[in-house]
């Protein structure tokens, strides 16, 4: 049903897998990039991306080019390619006064974006004269921070969340790599930086985590204040929003075209569908188990009064198998389409795959269609 790694006592801040799954680059909440590849159960530590200055925010691994880019608080991105075996960087100019906060692949993998502290997107496309990653920014009318950004399928059009509470959609329309673009359920004028949609759903929440569904014709995202929201541009920007006694989300993705899986502050992934303009709240996807009471082992007593300075049996643990805030949900296997297995990772420094389809086969009320 799920699958746990360990990569030490610091947090995982974000991750991302590459095409094949048997290699993934990790952050622990520093300036260094970790790349992992699989060895049966476990993981070796391949190669460290080291030329950051201060923490990494955002990694992405494309997966048909095999390039990696990251960014940093430093203010920086980098482009990462593998030649000879190692990891040689290409330089971006994403010119930004203010820290990176997020990065994104285009679905082509032929530009990225990058989301600041600087009120603005930094849409960089490669300079083939000069050999390195030039940018243009989209700046109106974000009035905060970027926290999140997310492609649609057409390559085109960009969903960013921020700390102004809203979510967004501009066109990345970059008419040195795209073709004109078709008409889209979000408008058919794509003009650079035209803000198609503009959503908030009425609370005071920094928005966390967005993601595109499969189609494009819909936008999920999550807020600080509990919230899950939900705009179909096919029921005329329609917006739906849910909140319940869960702890805030800090990550969502839809694995279907009609459901998402969200995670956060509540150490347990949740499943939500949305059908004909309404949320439904799932099942989480880690079922606890509750502990066999009895009476305390001597050993774990004196354990105890060691660190507590108390004998009682005061059991500190998590039921769920992360025991710290879950940062970021991926998609480890399959697409946004049609999604098997998830992978989340934490500030506990765990990284978990959890089995979708075994997961709905034996929980009930489970359901991802």
């Amino acid at each position: 049903m799920s699958e746990k790694h360990n990569f030490g006592v610091a947090p995982v801040t974000c991750h991302s897998f590459n095409k094949d799954r048997t290699c993934v680059a990790l952050s622990p909440n520093d300036s260094d990039v970790k790349i992992y590849k699989k060895s049966g159960p476990k993981w070796q530590e391949t190669d460290t991306l080291s030329e950051h200055g201060q923490r990494v925010t955002g990694i992405d691994w494309a997966p048909e080019s095999n390039r990696i880019v990251t960014c940093s608080a430093d203010r920086n991105a980098f482009v990462w390619m593998l030649e000879g075996g190692k990891w040689k960087q290409v330089l971006v100019i994403p010119r930004i006064n203010r820290a990176a906060t997020c990065v994104k692949w285009s679905p082509k993998e032929n530009k990225f974006a990058v989301g600041s502290g600087s009120r603005l997107i930094a849409i960089c496309y490669y300079d083939v004269e000069n050999n390195w990653w030039v940018s243009r920014h989209i700046k109106k009318p974000i009035r905060s921070t970027v926290t999140c950004l997310d492609w649609h399928p057409n390559n085109v059009l960009l969903a960013a969340g921020s700390t102004d509470f809203k979510c967004r959609v501009f066109s990345g329309y970059q008419k040195e790599v795209d073709e004109k673009p078709g008409p889209s359920a979000w408008g058919s004028k794509m003009p650079f930086g035209n803000l198609m949609a503009e959503f908030s759903n009425g609370g005071g929440g920094w928005v966390h985590s967005v993601s595109f569904s499969p189609s494009g014709d819909k936008v999920a995202w999550v807020g600080h204040d509990s919230s899950v929201s939900v705009a179909d541009a096919t029921m005329g920007n329609q917006l739906t929003v849910v909140k319940e006694s869960f702890l805030p989300f800090m990550s969502i993705t839809w694995v279907t075209e009609n459901s998402m899986v969200a995670a956060g502050y509540d150490c347990n992934p949740m499943v939500f569908s949305y059908t004909g303009g309404k949320i439904t709240v799932g099942a989480k996807l880690d079922q606890p188990q509750e502990k066999q009471s009895g009476n305390i082992s001597a050993m774990n007593r004196f354990k105890n009064l060691d660190r507590k300075g108390t004998g009682s049996d005061t059991e500190t643990d998590l039921k769920t198998q992360h025991q710290n805030t879950i940062t970021q949900v991926s998609i480890h296997t399959g697409t946004k389409n049609d999604a098997s297995k998830v992978a989340t990772s934490g500030v506990d420094g765990n990284l978990i795959l959890w089995d979708l389809k075994s997961l709905e086969s034996s929980i009930q009320g489970l359901r991802i269609s």
